[in-house]
């Protein structure tokens, strides 16, 4: 018989769910407060956040403006006629080979200036494609739209520019800098920009 003499309490916390703690029953303002403050969390992250929003579609249009500039630079770069440099230009298909040309040149300065300025070339496009196009993000992924885009801007180089010529090197060299951008400021900055919530 004692068994079956439960006290008040114990039979009202066998009635009650797991998350309702036994003083919630008289309804006082602790016991409202309580239930408050556990369902704060869930309505805070249910709410819009609009600076947030702000702040990444800011942070969108301005790499979106950089990356036009990046291409106008590099059009300018890349696509103008050099006709002072016909005679001096050849396609290369084996990679290495202007490496080592640059390399074999009598002066560091200009194998760095050639190699160095083949690398910075791709930087921008590493550290602003994340940005832009979240989607990128990953090292496969940046490789391999450098790449894409490099190996066009050089296809177009060699067949519509006068002393220009198709270099695969230079989609090389493009290429880890867009990789290197990636790695440095790229990944990072893409994921400040795009936080999931």
């Amino acid at each position: 018989m004692a068994r079956l003499a439960l006290s008040p309490r114990t039979a009202f916390r066998l009635r009650t769910s797991k998350s309702e703690e036994p003083d919630a029953v008289d309804g006082s303002a602790d016991a409202r407060a309580a239930r408050s403050a556990r369902s704060a969390p869930a309505e805070r992250a249910d709410r819009p956040r609009p600076l947030r929003a702000l702040v990444r579609w800011t942070a969108m249009l301005c790499a979106f403006v950089f990356m036009v500039a990046f291409a106008v630079v590099l059009a300018r770069l890349t696509l103008e006629p050099s006709p002072a440099s016909k005679a001096l230009v050849h396609t290369n298909l084996t990679p290495g080979h202007s490496l080592r040309a640059y390399l074999d040149q009598p002066e560091l300065r200009d194998a760095v200036k050639q190699i160095g300025g083949n690398i910075l070339l791709g930087v921008p496009f590493g550290i602003l494609l994340p940005v832009v196009a979240p989607g990128t993000r990953g090292f496969l992924r940046i490789l391999l739209l450098t790449a894409v885009v490099m190996l066009m801007v050089e296809f177009a180089q060699g067949a519509l520019v006068t002393g220009r010529a198709f270099d695969v090197d230079d989609v090389i060299l493009n290429t880890t800098g867009a990789l290197i951008g990636y790695l440095l400021l790229g990944r990072r900055l893409s994921r400040a920009v795009h936080k999931r919530a």
